[in-house]
């Protein structure tokens, strides 16, 4: 089955839930999301993702030097973003609960 079409309605909700563990920069959010299982996400797709969240007002951001390379745009969750957090995964977690009840041929209760 191709995730393609899945991982993009779900993109913003895991971009949200790593950056609830701590604040990060694109680079390692990519890493960070690959590492968990999403391996087919693309780097432009997160770094566009970062930008809308940050312009629909959920993400707060801080220029921060870097010893490696060029100074580093870490993102991390303001209040809204904290809020937007918990409605995506109560979301989730319905939606998952149907379609599992769906895919195993149960009745709906």
């Amino acid at each position: 089955m191709d995730t393609t079409q899945l991982l993009k309605g779900v993109l913003d909700a895991a971009v949200l839930a790593v950056l609830d563990r701590a604040p990060t920069y694109g680079y390692d959010l990519v890493k960070r999301l690959r590492e968990a299982g999403l391996e087919e996400v693309g780097d432009a797709s997160v770094y566009g993702t970062l930008r809308r969240l940050y312009r629909a007002g959920l993400l707060t951001s801080e220029l921060v030097p870097s010893t490696e390379g060029p100074t580093r745009k870490y993102y991390g969750l303001n209040r809204a973003g904290k809020e937007h957090l918990e409605a995506a995964r109560k979301a989730w977690s319905e939606f998952s609960t149907v379609m599992t009840r769906l895919l195993e041929g149960e009745e709906s209760e």
